[in-house]
C-alpha cells in the first residue's frame, strides 16, 4: 500500500490534484499491474493532515525501530543516535528538586573543581545504581551507549573514579548541603538523619525485652531523651548472617 496524488484538469484549465491510499493488483487474466484505490483523501489543499499523521504512528507501533527508520529513510530523515530518557529524566527532576545537584556543584566548585561535570558525573553514577545497577565499568557503557543524561554525553571510568573521590572526601560538607535543602524543602524540624542503614545489624544472645525497657528521662535542660529502643530481633540480617537485625529510626 502507498499513498499517491492525482491530478484532474477542468474545463476552465484549473487543475486539482487528489491524494489517495492505494494499493497494486495484478489483472487476472492480462496479469497487468493495476492501482486500487483503498481511500481517498479527498483534494490535496484540503487534506486533514493531523488525521495523515495518527495513521502514520498507528502504522508506527507494528514496526520495530530498524524498520521505522528505514521507512523514514525516503523523507531524508537521518538518525544519528538513539537514547533512553524517561527513567533518567525522572531522576534528574528529583535530583534537581530537593536540591542534590546544587549541593554538589557549591561543594564542588569550592574545591576548585569543575562543578558543573563534576556533579552531572555524580548523577549518572547514582542513576545507573537506580535503574540499571552495575559497575563502574558498566556506567561508562550506559551513558556512552543507552541513556541520554543531559549534560553528560559520555563518561570515562577515570572521570568515574574521581567522582566518587571527591564525593568521599567531601561527604560531610555534601550531606550538610542536602539536609539543610530537604528539611526547608519540605519543611522539616529534625536533628538527625540516618542514610543508608539497611545493612547495620546487631549480634545479640537474646531479643529485646519491651517489658524490660525504662520510660524516656527529661534532662536538665526539661528535653525529653528516650532511652534504649526495643528493635534488636532475631531474623536474617542483610549481610547474610543468622543474627539480630533491626533498624534505626529517629526524631527530632
Amino acid at each position: 500500500m502507498y499513498l499517491r496524488t492525482t491530478r484532474r484538469t477542468n474545463r476552465d484549465g484549473s487543475v486539482v490534484s487528489y491524494v489517495q491510499l492505494a494499493h497494486n493488483e495484478r489483472h487476472p487474466v492480462t496479469g497487468v499491474s493495476t492501482a486500487k484505490v483503498i481511500h481517498n483523501f479527498g483534494r490535496a489543499e484540503k487534506v486533514d493532515r493531523e488525521a495523515l499523521a495518527r495513521l502514520v504512528t498507528s502504522i508506527s507501533r507494528l514496526l520495530s525501530p530498524e524498520q521505522a527508520m528505514a521507512a523514514a529513510a525516503g523523507a531524508e530523515v537521518e538518525v544519528l543516535d538513539s537514547r533512553r530518557l524517561g527513567g533518567a529524566w525522572v531522576a534528574d527532576q528529583v535530583w534537581r528538586r530537593i536540591g542534590i545537584g546544587d549541593a554538589l556543584r557549591r561543594v564542588a566548585a569550592g574545591r576548585r573543581l569543575d562543578a558543573d561535570a563534576t556533579e552531572r558525573v555524580l548523577f549518572a553514577l547514582v542513576a545507573q545504581r537506580a535503574l540499571e545497577p552495575g559497575s563502574k565499568l558498566a556506567a561508562t557503557r550506559w551513558v556512552g551507549e543507552r541513556v541520554a543524561i543531559e549534560g553528560l554525553a559520555e563518561l570515562s571510568d577515570d572521570q568515574a573514579y574521581r567522582g566518587m573521590d571527591f564525593l568521599l572526601d567531601a561527604l560531610a560538607e555534601i550531606a550538610g548541603e542536602i539536609f539543610a535543602s530537604v528539611a526547608h524543602l519540605l519543611n522539616l524540624d529534625l536533628d538527625i538523619v540516618f542514610v543508608d542503614t539497611t545493612s547495620t545489624h546487631w549480634q545479640v544472645d537474646v531479643a529485646d525485652d519491651l517489658a524490660d525497657l525504662a520510660d524516656p528521662v527529661a534532662g536538665d535542660d526539661g528535653t525529653t531523651r528516650p532511652t534504649e529502643q526495643a528493635v534488636r530481633t532475631f531474623g536474617h540480617s542483610k549481610d547474610s548472617e543468622y543474627v539480630g537485625t533491626g533498624s534505626c529510626w529517629a526524631a527530632a
